[in-house]
């Protein structure tokens, strides 16, 4: 059984992601910071759909604790699949910011920052000896870099370097047949940021071509098959999954 290791995968798109895996036949480890139980109750909705999952913990913007993390992913590759390489990696952990430009503190910018592009980084690089050849890597950008909105301002310009890093990653990791691409939710109802308000989806409905925001599992799905050889030549791209946001 092939294997995907998705950060962030206690709520919203990450957990959507997880089951979506899960019904395509693949083993999952998902992680989570603060929601030990949520993490653990998607497990249990694997696990009862008949598939094999595990949930670690992992603070994204903590870079010192990724070699215990692979440490412990090696050993749930053992305990769990009785194997050594995970096919693939999705980094989907993150949180949201709504300020203005003056108003961003520097621990605040660090600290989105340290997790939707230092993270990524780091995280794929302590994990790349694990990726086995062939696997893939999906990295969660968002459409607020093509589409700007006020007070996102440092969230959008880290996700936008996010976009950039997984072209680099298409290239250098081509010749372990690795491919990488980014998926870039639009309007999608989660709890980043604190969810919507009913005012807020009105709005972002109206700004959608097909009159309505999406749901996490819409993007878990998209993400779940760019993992697979369904989409296996498609490789250093950006795939906007938004319902036509702000065209």
């Amino acid at each position: 059984m092939e294997v995907i290791v998705i950060t962030g995968g206690s709520r919203g798109i990450g957990a959507a992601t997880a089951r979506a895996c899960a019904d395509r036949g693949l083993g999952v480890i998902l992680t989570y910071n603060s929601h030990s139980e949520a993490a653990e109750a998607v497990v249990g909705q694997i696990k009862q759909s008949g598939g094999r999952a595990v949930a670690l913990p992992l603070d994204v913007a903590d870079t010192e604790s990724y070699a215990s993390f692979r440490e412990a992913v090696t050993r749930s590759l053992h305990e769990i699949w009785n194997g050594a390489s995970v096919h693939g990696l999705v980094n989907n952990a993150g949180f949201g910011l709504y300020s203005p430009i003056e108003t961003v503190t520097e621990e605040q910018f660090d600290g989105l920052f340290s997790v939707h592009l230092k993270g990524p980084f780091f995280l794929t690089q302590a994990l790349l000896p694990l990726i086995r050849e062939g696997g893939a890597i999906v990295n969660l950008t968002s459409a607020t870099t093509r589409v700007a909105t006020a007070g996102v301002a440092p969230y959008a310009s880290f996700k936008g370097g996010l976009e950039v890093l997984t072209r680099y990653m298409a290239k250098e990791f081509g010749p372990r047949r690795i491919r990488a691409n980014a998926v870039s939710p639009g309007a999608i109802r989660t709890e980043l940021g604190g969810g919507l308000t009913d005012a807020s989806e009105a709005l972002l409905a109206s700004q959608t071509a097909l009159g309505r925001v999406g749901e996490a599992e819409e993007v878990g799905r998209v993400i779940a098959s760019l993992l697979t050889d369904e989409f296996g030549w498609v490789n250093g791209q950006s795939i906007e999954v938004g319902g036509g946001y702000c065209i």
